[in-house]
């Protein structure tokens, strides 16, 4: 039976909701997570992003579904493989994308306009915008930023400028990283899998990547220079961008969801981090 799901669960992508914990910073940043009833409040806004994402997710392996066949990996996700017919793929896209409406109106009128743009953006990203050179990366960005302000919205926290700009680069320097390590892993048939990658100059993304990482540093420590404390986590951002670099050097893959969970020196710089920040914010 579990078997017999399994082509299922991988189509909804449920290692890529880890993003979705991005609703959860700006209580925490705030100081107002553990504060009664806020860890539950989040329940229902983490659940609609997750049906939302996953949502999206089966609408773009649909679009993409004849392209994956020629990728090394993604060939062997469930609608390329034939794993999952794909009448059921388009009917659990729409009941996720219905059910992330439903949830998303018991929040706010504010919260499900982010949802439905997110949402928009995103299937325009897999009809057309993810063939267009550096708008796709900003399409990504968008993703996490909306996911930000979501969080703000759920909680009724406010999102600093600053915070604003870190998320927004880092997921920039994240989604260019992903960009050059498809590039460099496919080589010749890069283009075929995705068209951007053919378009993109040489050295482009990588210069990009060096360019995005280094203004999050920089914005992140401005940032971080607002919470006592709390720029000795800098270093830890330090190293992080670091050993996301070397991984995508090393030909190690620049998904960073997969590079958060398999990497044992990220996980733990991770942790640390986030062990950090929340001693300096309740202490």
């Amino acid at each position: 039976m579990t078997k017999n799901l399994l082509p299922y669960i991988q189509l909804l992508r449920p290692h890529q909701w880890i993003k979705n914990l991005m609703l959860f910073f700006p209580p925490l940043l705030s100081g107002a997570l553990f504060n009664p009833g806020m860890a539950v409040r989040g329940l229902l806004p983490f659940l609609a992003f997750c049906c939302a994402s996953s949502s999206m997710y089966v609408f773009n392996d649909l679009i993409d579904q004849k392209r994956d066949t020629l990728h090394p990996d993604k060939k062997n996700r469930p609608l390329p493989s034939g794993k999952v017919y794909r009448s059921t793929a388009m009917f659990i896209c729409a009941l996720l994308f219905v059910a992330a409406m439903l949830l998303s109106w018991q929040i706010s009128a504010r919260f499900i306009s982010f949802v439905l743009i997110y949402s928009v953006v995103t299937a325009l990203y897999s009809l057309i915008l993810k063939d267009l050179p550096i708008i796709d990366l900003f399409c990504i960005a968008l993703g996490f930023v909306l996911r930000l302000y979501s969080g703000g919205e759920a909680f009724g926290v406010f999102i600093s400028d600053w915070l604003f700009l870190t998320v927004f680069l880092l997921a920039i320097f994240l989604s260019v990283g992903k960009r050059y390590s498809e590039r460099s892993s496919l080589g010749d048939v890069a283009g075929s899998h995705r068209r951007t990658l053919e378009i993109y100059p040489d050295g482009f993304l990588e210069s990009a990547m060096y360019l995005s990482g280094s203004a999050v540093l920089v914005t992140y420590s401005i940032y971080a220079t607002s919470t006592p404390l709390m720029v000795y986590s800098v270093p830890l951002c330090l190293f992080g961008l670091f050993r996301y670099l070397m991984r995508i050097k090393l030909g190690l893959g620049g998904d960073p969801t997969e590079a958060l969970i398999k990497d044992a020196p990220l996980l733990i710089t991770g942790i640390l981090w986030l062990t950090l920040v929340s001693w300096c914010v309740y202490q």
